[in-house]
């Protein structure tokens, strides 16, 4: 159960700071377990990555890389296809609305700059195995990349203990149109891809959620040789829910055990507006988490929860602006009338008919979220996250002229004079 209640306008400076800051992890003791995965995966290649498949799941993989089934030959139930097509249109939908336009502007006469979008070219979407499988990652990574005209997607995700991948990850990469799987998960996957090795290619951005170990190897990578960059840094998922009289304390503990359910280090977070107790709210919980298949997993992530009672929804907004959540539930009554008010927030569900379990599913928006409080400086995934823009000017000889004598004089304000002399030379070719 949640057993920490604090009132917001109670908070002393350092209490509002450890409340923000989150439960901890020690990356330095996690940097040292994973750096030698990455330098034995760099040295070794595809013997090492075999080695701690067979050592963290248990299973030897002869053939690291698999070829994606079509769709038909997947044996799945009609019901399960069906909600997983749903998803992927609303995925590819709501992405398609994400292509940037092209730019051009003459910024004066005769000078023309533009900017285009080009995909990333080669790019690894890391899908996590662990206590649940997660083909919805699939969904939420490849579609975007797809959208974006990457021309490699490499997809990983740990083997089964049979070697293999779900039917269900197999289903949503076959429609979100991945050709490859890397049996193989954790720091040394992240690794692999990000070097290559025999049998992995090597990508240039690596995306996808995964646990601290696979955090760390994505941040230690990002930072050596392997000239290799990630979607954002992660932690463990989080939801922060506001709610007010009008709002049902069943759907919000609803919401609050889903997202705690994810695993023992989720946190879950109540900010209950103008109410004086939290008791219904935490009632509900424990009435709907004693049915819960996780029960166990999620009453550890619970011990991390606590719930924040303010004076009014403007003093839940701004706690939750500084706690900057990976989802934020606005179980208000008329919710819309807050959302401009919202600065820090991964992804925001808006209404009491809008669970955080739709967008991690189903509703088009990406569930790949900065976590963490990394809100506050980094967005989810979304077809940004797949391309690079790149500029371009062209000067006509009359622009040149124009343009070209204040360029010399900042040159060499800052003393290049290889800078002016590139100006100098071709003004005075133009008559």
């Amino acid at each position: 159960m949640i057993d920490r209640i604090y009132t917001y306008s109670g908070l002393t400076g350092s209490e509002r700071e450890s409340l923000l800051a989150r439960p901890r992890i020690d990356f330095s003791q996690v940097f040292g377990i994973v750096q030698p995965i990455i330098d034995d995966i760099r040295r070794d290649g595809d013997s090492a990555l075999r080695a701690y498949t067979l050592k963290f799941d248990g299973v030897h993989i002869d053939n690291l890389m698999m070829d994606v089934p079509t769709p038909d030959s997947i044996d799945l139930p009609a019901r399960v296809k069906s909600a997983f097509d749903v998803a992927c249109n609303n995925i590819r939908m709501f992405h398609l609305t994400q292509v940037s336009p092209q730019i051009r502007v003459e910024t004066m006469a005769g000078v023309k700059c533009s900017r285009e979008a080009r995909p990333i070219e080669r790019v690894g979407l890391y899908v996590p195995g662990g206590t649940a499988v997660l083909p919805s990652t699939v969904l939420m990574l490849a579609v975007p990349a797809e959208l974006a005209g990457c021309s490699q997607i490499v997809l990983c995700t740990p083997p089964d203990r049979n070697g293999g991948v779900s039917p269900e990850v197999l289903y949503a990469a076959s429609i979100a149109g991945v050709s490859r799987i890397l049996l193989a998960g954790g720091a040394q996957a992240v690794a692999a891809l990000a070097f290559g090795t025999e049998s992995v290619p090597k990508v240039d951005k690596i995306l996808g959620p995964g646990n601290q170990y696979v955090t760390a190897a994505k941040m230690l990578l990002q930072n050596s040789e392997a000239m290799v960059s990630i979607d954002m840094p992660a932690g463990p998922s989080e939801v922060l829910v506001i709610a007010d009289r009008h709002a049902n304390p069943a759907y919000v503990a609803a919401d609050l055990l889903s997202q705690a359910e994810h695993g023992s280090d989720s946190q879950s977070v109540l900010v209950l507006a103008g109410m004086d107790s939290p008791t219904p709210f935490l009632d509900e919980i424990e009435k709907q988490l004693a049915e819960l298949p996780r029960r166990e997993i999620t009453e550890k992530a619970l011990k991390n929860s606590f719930v924040m009672l303010t004076g009014n929804v403007h003093e839940a907004l701004d706690f939750s602006n500084q706690y900057a959540p990976e989802h934020l539930i606005l179980n208000l009554e008329n919710a819309g009338d807050y959302t401009r008010k919202i600065t820090n927030a991964g992804s925001v569900f808006v209404g009491q008919w809008s669970p955080e379990s739709v967008g991690d599913y189903a509703s088009g928006t990406n569930h790949t979220l900065p976590t963490y409080g990394y809100a506050r400086m980094y967005s989810g995934v979304s077809l940004d996250t797949f391309i690079k823009q790149i500029t371009f000017q062209e000067l006509t000889p009359e622009g040149l002229k124009t343009l070209g004598p204040h360029v010399e004089v900042m040159a060499e304000t800052e003393g290049l004079t290889a800078h002016k002399n590139a100006v100098t030379l071709r003004l005075r070719d133009i008559t």
